[in-house]
Formats: C-alpha cells, sequence, structure tokens
C-alpha cells in the first residue's frame, strides 16, 4: 500500500516542487520592495504585455474551436481529394520544435520573399513583426488541440440517432441542435481550454515572427526570456507568478461557466 501511495504521490511532487519555488521567488521579490523589480513586472509595458498575451491567446482559442470544429466535421462526415494529406498537416504543430515553426511561418509571410507576405505587403498589410504575428504564431500551435479533441467525438456518434432525430421529423438543424452539439460541445470546451493554454505559455515562434517592441507586440514569455538574459531572476519569477495566477483564474471561470451552463441545458 505505502509502494502504491508513493507512485501516485511522486508525479504530484515534481509538479508541485517547481511552481512551490516559482511563488516562493515571486513572494521575496514582492516583499523586498524593489522598485525595479517591481516596474518591470508591474509597470506599464508589462501590463500591456499581459493584456496582449491574455486577449491574443483567448481571441485565437475563439477561432480555433469555430474554425477547428469546422475542420474536424468536414474530416469525419466528407471524402474529398488530398483528405489523408490534411487529416496528418494537422499535428505538424505538435512534432516541430517552436522555433522551427516560428521559421516557418517567416517563409510564409516575410513581407519580402514570403509566400504569401509579399502579396499581403503590396496592399499595405504587414504581417510579420506586427501584432498580427503574434496571433497567427499563437493560433498555428495551438490549432490542432480543437480539431483533435473534436474529431473523435464526432467519429464515434452514431448515425442511428440522427437517423432516428430525422425519421421523427427534426429538420437537419434540429438534429444539430438537440444530437451533434450536446455531443461535441464539452470537446469544443477542451480543445479552447488546452488551445488557450498552449497559446499563453508560446515563445519560440512567436520571438521569431513578432518584433518584441514594449507596448506594441511584446508578449510576456518574451518579457520573461528578456528579464533572464538581464540576470533579473527576481522580476521574471515575478512575472511568471502572475501569469500562471491569470491562466489559473481564466481557465477556473472558463470552466465554472461551462459547468453551469451544462447543468442547465
Amino acid at each position: 500500500m505505502k509502494r502504491k501511495n508513493l507512485i501516485f504521490l511522486y508525479p504530484r511532487r515534481l509538479v508541485a516542487l517547481p511552481l512551490f519555488g516559482l511563488f516562493k521567488r515571486a513572494g521575496q521579490a514582492l516583499h523586498s520592495a524593489d522598485t525595479t523589480v517591481l516596474a518591470t513586472a508591474l509597470g506599464p509595458i508589462a501590463q500591456s504585455a499581459y493584456r496582449r498575451t491574455f486577449g491574443t491567446a483567448a481571441f485565437v482559442s475563439v477561432m480555433n474551436v469555430i474554425f477547428g470544429g469546422l475542420l474536424a466535421w468536414a474530416l469525419v462526415r466528407y471524402d474529398f481529394p488530398g483528405k489523408g494529406w490534411l487529416d496528418a498537416a494537422i499535428d505538424l504543430p505538435f512534432s516541430l520544435p517552436t522555433s522551427v515553426a516560428g521559421l516557418t511561418l517567416l517563409s510564409v509571410y516575410n513581407d519580402q520573399s514570403g509566400v504569401l507576405g509579399s502579396s499581403l505587403a503590396s496592399r499595405g498589410i504587414r504581417v510579420v513583426f506586427s501584432p498580427i504575428a503574434v496571433a497567427i504564431a499563437r493560433a498555428f500551435v495551438s490549432f490542432p488541440f480543437s480539431v483533435r479533441t473534436v474529431q473523435p467525438v464526432l467519429q464515434e456518434l452514431e448515425p442511428e440517432l440522427e437517423e432516428a432525430a430525422l425519421s421523427l421529423g427534426a429538420t437537419d438543424w434540429g438534429v444539430f441542435q438537440h444530437v451533434i452539439w450536446p455531443a461535441i460541445r464539452p470537446a469544443l470546451r477542451t480543445g479552447g481550454a488546452l488551445g488557450f493554454a498552449r497559446a499563453v505559455g508560446e515563445f519560440g515562434s512567436v520571438v521569431r515572427v513578432a518584433s518584441n517592441l514594449p507596448l506594441r507586440d511584446l508578449v510576456a514569455p518574451v518579457l520573461v526570456f528578456q528579464s533572464l538574459e538581464q540576470y533579473d531572476t527576481a522580476a521574471a519569477s515575478l512575472i511568471g507568478a502572475i501569469r500562471l495566477l491569470i491562466s489559473l483564474a481564466r481557465l477556473f471561470i472558463i470552466n465554472s461557466l461551462a459547468s453551469v451552463r451544462f447543468g442547465r441545458a
């Protein structure tokens, strides 16, 4: 019994110890009242980075839920040329290192030689080294979650349920609203939450495609990296703790609201 308890307790300690160390270091930074540390972690530049970080991640997660759900529907319900290649390409962001993902996006959206970037630049739309690049990079790395969480649910959904609803006089919209939507709604919520968490922490691709300028497109992960480059571990720990707390609070609110809606439904 003791050995079994240790098996389950050991992974928890692996997760808890780094978090404990982070919050301990952040608490020390707050109690020190060092104006430089507080200005770096709580000043106007940091506040702008927090807004950019969580605002972009929330927007990207909503877009991924919409288009990821549509793509999952198309992959399950329809046959078309190139379906296998498209299905395999969805997992590409999982296998690519984030720095390579940034280089891939640069090759596509570069203003000078990019496949799409040069065309967009001729129309006055600059993607690379702008806030748009932050959203695109985060959407790229978090999009698979929205597809892969919904796709298995649609595959396991029994066609007989839809046929029974149609035979009882339900319209196509009624079948979707009362049969399909209740089945895929939890999966969409899970995919959105996972995508949001992935987008919030994205660093490798963002640092390559954005200009990382304060008050423009600087995000919190890059701000942590810049603080560590200056050997300001106290400010980096405080910024990391604030990011973690805001992420946990948002995920808790999302799950609570979803649970209330599901309970009423």
